[in-house]
C-alpha cells in the first residue's frame, strides 16, 4: 500500500499520488495518459493532474490496482 508520508514531489496536490517505492514500470502511465506522467529521467511515475470526471477516475482506480508494487495512493 502507498504511504502518503512518501510521496513523490512532483504529484499535483489531490487524493491520487505516486510514492517512492515506484519503480517507473509506466503500467499507470499507459492506463491513465491524463492523470499520471513519468519524470524526466524514467524512474519514476507521478500524478500531474487530478481525476477531473468519472472516466479519469476509473483509470486511476485500475492505474492504483494494477501498479506492481503499490506505489499509488488514493486519500479520497
Amino acid at each position: 500500500m502507498a504511504d502518503k508520508s512518501n510521496k513523490l514531489s512532483e504529484n499535483v496536490p489531490g487524493p491520487y499520488y505516486v510514492d517512492e517505492e515506484c519503480i517507473g514500470c509506466e503500467v499507470c502511465v499507459d492506463t491513465a495518459p491524463d492523470n499520471f506522467k513519468m519524470a524526466e529521467d524514467g524512474t519514476h511515475a507521478y500524478v500531474y493532474k487530478q481525476p477531473e470526471n468519472d472516466s479519469e477516475k476509473e483509470l486511476s482506480e485500475e492505474s492504483l490496482a494494477s501498479c506492481p508494487v503499490d506505489a499509488i495512493g488514493n486519500d479520497g
